[in-house]
């Protein structure tokens, strides 16, 4: 891995006596009280209108932060301490998967459209084949090849600060595609031989056949 430059490693924050003499305390009143250890009915509100989920693992190789997305209410609420997360079709890495089957642990990031809030759940989480369980998720005639079963330790909202200052949901700040490279312009730069515009091209067909 890398090294951190030079000039930064002599500025590094490097224990918890530094960082709490560099950062003041947090307000009680609501950073602290807001952190519980299960889905109260206000929380599990938020994973039910969510159809947005970032899920982040450690493993031996290192971390890694999924993109998990579905229509709303895709993460069932089991109860108040489990939640149920299909696993659907995707690349074959298995970057988190193979995490999990080393290191349960992981956190889950919650985002809803229009809203400023997110929801942040930390935890343990376990894949599971159970059939009946697949059944729950079956979409487009199509089952999870597995779902993500996670057990709540910690949940907390986030406030509104960093989807304020990103203008995330507003409409003057969308990016059109055109000016970022595609994937196929990205890939063909990594692999000389790669035919990126014949993958861009094929792309949308692709998405529509392999979505589920």
């Amino acid at each position: 891995m890398p090294k951190l430059p030079e000039h930064f490693q002599q500025h590094c924050v490097e224990t918890h006596r530094q960082l709490d003499e560099h950062y003041p305390q947090p307000a009680v009143s609501a950073s602290l009280v807001k952190e519980i250890d299960h889905l109260s009915e206000h929380y599990q509100a938020f994973v039910e209108r969510s159809p947005f989920a970032v899920l982040a693992t450690v493993g031996p190789g290192g971390l890694d932060c999924s993109p998990r997305g579905d229509p709303p209410g895709f993460v069932s609420v089991l109860d108040s301490t489990t939640l149920a997360l299909p696993d659907r079709r995707g690349n074959n890495r298995l970057d988190s998967l193979r995490n999990l089957v080393d290191d349960s642990r992981a956190s889950l990031l919650f985002l809803i459209p229009g809203i400023g809030e997110t929801l942040r759940i930390n935890g343990d989480a376990y894949i599971v084949t159970d059939p009946e369980l697949r059944q729950r998720f079956e979409m487009q005639g199509k089952l999870p090849a597995s779902v993500i079963v996670f057990t709540v330790g910690r949940v907390y909202f986030q406030c509104q600060k960093a989807l304020v200052r990103s203008g995330l949901w507003r409409q003057d700040t969308q990016v059109p595609r055109s000016d970022l490279p595609s994937t196929g312009e990205i890939l063909q730069a990594l692999a000389k031989d790669f035919d990126g515009e014949q993958y861009d091209r094929d792309y949308p067909d692709r998405l529509r056949k392999t979505i589920y």
